[in-house]
């Protein structure tokens, strides 16, 4: 079994990789990422000579060049979590969110057509819903809720979604969507929320909250995600959605006022809200733990410890990122292999 990740350097597509590799000892994985400013070989570095491990350094929106890697691998299944994902760089600058994750995804999708994968899983996001209200909270994304991006970031998500179901449709393309809610965990880029608290309170910075810091997220560890997306590509229907959620809603405060406790310290800021700020994201995972007996297993106040402590013992991998040195580590440890 041949297994094409893309974005595979990035925080869950390194994670995924991590996970499968142990978790198959007969599956190659080829990883493919562009090493973007999120993108991070470090990530990479205890499988980087693992017989079953192959990177290519590629941008899912070059035709040729993942035709070529296509014809010469050639993949049973394909995961793309590769794709621009913060809210904040896609307000600044819309267009390369499009180029990425809604043309990278026809490329790949044509791609898939052209050589007969087995399957293609789109990994999504909660995003593309919209939002929920603070004074409802019995609701919940379900799979039948319908599109409502509020960003560039989850309306060129949600565009990509559509693409899938199209191919899945109109040409009979084998294909999977989950969508999750909020990740957190190893490897996570230091400018999302969790990590960069954890950095800021290490080194003495303001915590800044969007706000007042009331939305409200719905978390999930990263290694619960990764056996969702395992159990859906082996035995989820074809041309259906799953959403994945943990089952942990917090306010923004409350993460960054757990954070504070675990470290013993840590000051507030409270800075200006994010333009067109979702209030609250709360995913239904019915569907999958139905059909799939999927559950995370992992509970928040287990899981930002594991994380607070991997990012204490792993300083040096968040602190290259900081200060631009991870941007070096590919010509260092892999330019000549």
């Amino acid at each position: 079994m041949k297994i094409i990740v893309t974005g595979g350097a990035g925080f869950i597509g390194g994670n995924f990789v991590h996970y499968m590799l142990k978790r198959y000892e007969e599956y190659e994985i080829i990883c493919l990422d562009k090493l973007t400013y999120a993108g991070n070989m470090e990530t990479l570095e205890s499988v980087i000579n693992n017989p079953r491990f192959k990177f290519y350094k590629a941008d899912i929106a070059e035709k040729e060049v993942i035709s070529e890697i296509f014809y010469k691998e050639k993949p049973n299944i394909i995961v793309n979590f590769a794709a621009e994902s913060h809210v904040d760089r896609s307000i600044e600058n819309p267009s390369v969110f499009l180029q990425t994750n809604v043309m990278g995804t026809q490329v790949l999708l044509d791609a898939c057509r052209k050589h007969g994968i087995d399957r293609y899983h789109q990994v999504s996001t909660d995003e593309v819903y919209g939002d929920l209200p603070l004074d409802k909270p019995d609701l919940f994304f379900t799979e039948e809720t319908p599109l409502n991006a509020s960003s560039p970031y989850s309306a060129s998500k949600a565009g990509a979604d559509m693409l899938v179901q199209a191919y899945h449709r109109t040409f009979g393309l084998p294909v999977t969507i989950s969508r999750c809610s909020n990740n957190y965990g190893p490897y996570h880029f230091p400018e999302k929320l969790i990590p960069l608290m954890i950095a800021n309170v290490l080194y003495n910075k303001p915590l800044p909250v969007y706000g007042t810091g009331e939305n409200v997220r719905d978390w999930l560890y990263v290694e619960d995600h990764c056996s969702a997306i395992d159990l859906i590509i082996h035995k989820g229907r074809l041309g259906e959605i799953y959403n994945i959620g943990g089952h942990n809603e917090k306010t923004n405060l409350e993460v960054v006022q757990t954070i504070i406790r675990e470290l013993g310290n840590g000051k507030i800021e409270y800075v200006k809200d994010r333009a067109g700020h979702d209030m609250r994201y709360a995913i239904d995972s019915a569907k999958i733990h139905n059909d799939l007996g999927w559950f995370p297993i992992t509970k928040f106040e287990d899981g930002i410890k594991m994380t607070i402590q991997w990012y204490l013992d792993n300083k040096s991998w968040w602190e290259n990122i900081i200060s631009g040195e991870y941007q070096n580590y590919y010509a260092k440890m892999y330019d000549k292999r």
